[in-house]
């Protein structure tokens, strides 16, 4: 099973994704500790999402968590399954009353990072850390290459 979870392609160019994904979790993860009030519980108030207290800690260590597994790319599929999911509620809870009220385009511009990062996650849940991870040293360790 673990095998299989670790598993990845020998791609030398997943890095470029894995970092872009990886650094922007990370990074927005520690914003929702250090400015709680616009990045994190205050940010969840303001849409209206309940518990915005619990919320903000929650959301914030996954970001951490899983953004620092997959910089370093360890159990990168594992860990990018949170940030697909933590993508797709941004995308419903911010961007759907943009496109009501100002249009696809306006939507489409406030958000292009939540794209990029929906779909970098969405690379990483198919092709796996690639050759430059830990999950390749891991998996390529146990096969003796």
């Amino acid at each position: 099973m673990l095998q299989k979870l670790i598993s990845t392609d020998n791609s030398k160019s997943t890095i470029i994704i894995r970092i872009m994904v990886g650094i922007v979790f990370l990074s927005e993860g520690i914003q929702k500790f250090i400015f709680p009030a616009i990045r994190g519980a205050g940010r969840f108030e303001k849409i209206g999402l309940p518990s915005p207290e619990f919320l903000g800690t929650f959301v914030g260590m996954f970001e951490i968590v899983c953004g620092a597994l997959i910089l370093f790319g360890l159990l990168t599929r594992f860990a990018t399954v949170p940030t697909l999911i933590i993508m797709i509620v941004a995308i419903v809870t911010t961007k759907v009353d943009i496109l009501t009220n100002d249009g696809f385009w306006e939507m489409m511009h406030a958000s292009r990072t939540d794209w990029s990062m929906l779909l970098g996650s969405l690379f990483l849940i198919i092709k796996g850390g690639g050759r430059y991870s830990i999950d390749w040293l891991i998996v390529n360790e146990k096969n003796g290459r």
